[in-house]
This record gives structure tokens, sequence and C-alpha cells, in this order.
């Protein structure tokens, strides 16, 4: 399982929950950290040779049997960094890219969040959408983690918060081990 966050903040809650989430997946799962440097986006550019960190973006999806997201909102939408990340993989046409891989999202947006980051995770669904990705809505979960509950080991403590998050992971391992 390949665990990608749509922040580059060092101690952002969406990068704690995926770190919480590899502890609880099955060995082998691989928290992605190189959001910030992707080069941006740009059509000519997404050709061979690719920049070596799309290369390995698109390596690591394709290594992948499920992908889990987890991005915060920024002004409305998805945090620009994501969006780029996105688009580096609309063009990847390997039979092993986000098209038929399951995928699944937690939205981790505190309870203070005006919108509960709605309009990034309905970007992140239309951009899912067409690149032809397997959403496994049974694993995508809105699971509010606020900075207090983010221990100084970085992971989520909170037992409610990792049962919850666990049982989204489990929900995507089950439905990648069954297609």
């Amino acid at each position: 399982m390949l665990l990608i966050g749509g922040s580059t903040r060092a101690a952002s809650t969406t990068t704690a929950v995926l770190r919480t989430a590899r502890e609880l997946a099955r060995p082998g799962a691989v928290l992605y950290e190189e959001l910030a440097a992707l080069p941006a986006f740009d059509p000519d550019d997404d050709r061979d040779p690719l920049p070596p960190a799309v290369e390995r973006l698109r390596g690591a999806i394709q290594e992948a049997d499920a992908v889990l997201f987890c991005t915060p909102e920024y002004a409305g939408g998805l945090p620009g960094s994501f969006k780029n990340l996105l688009d580096w993989t609309v063009g990847d046409a390997s039979p092993r890219s986000m098209y038929g891989k399951p995928v699944a999202w937690i939205n981790a947006a505190s309870p203070a969040s005006p919108t509960g980051a709605r309009g990034a995770h309905e970007g992140l669904a239309t951009v899912l959408g067409y690149v032809g990705a397997d959403v496994v809505e049974a694993a995508c979960a809105r699971i509010p983690v606020t900075r207090d509950a983010v221990g100084p080991d970085g992971l989520v403590g909170d037992a409610d918060l990792r049962a919850r998050l666990g049982a989204a992971v489990e929900a995507l391992t089950r439905h990648a081990t069954s297609s």
C-alpha cells in the first residue's frame, strides 16, 4: 500500500494520519515523502526521460497494490503541490498506473474546518475518476484529527481514532487483495 499525503508541512496532521496508517497496515506499506521534490507539471516534460522525482512517484504507484490518500484543504480546494502530484499521474500509461488501482482517502480535517475539507475531497474524487482509479468507498472515511491527538512520536495516539484509521486501511487492503 502506498500512502500519499497532500501536505508539505513536516508536522501536519495529514502526515501523522498516514504515519499511523502505515503502522496499522500490513508490512510493506510505504509513505511517499517527495511531494515537495516534484517539478511543476509540464505536458512537454511528460515523456521519457521523465524528471527523476516523477519517475520515482510513478514507480511507487506502479509497485503498490493500493493507494491511500490524505490531504488538507487549502483555499477551498486541493493544495497546489498535491494537485501537481496528481497531474503527474494522469499521463502514466503503464499497466500498473492509477487506472483500475484500488484507492481511498481519509479526510482528517479538524472539526474547526468550515467545510470539512469538502472542496479538497471533491477535487480529489474528480481527478481519481479522470484517471480511472478504483475508488473503494468502504475505505474512504472522514476521521477528524486535531493537533492535540498527535503524540510526540508523530503518530495519532487516540485509541478510537486509531481504530477508525485501522478500519479504513483494512477495508482498502481487503478490496485490493480480492481484486
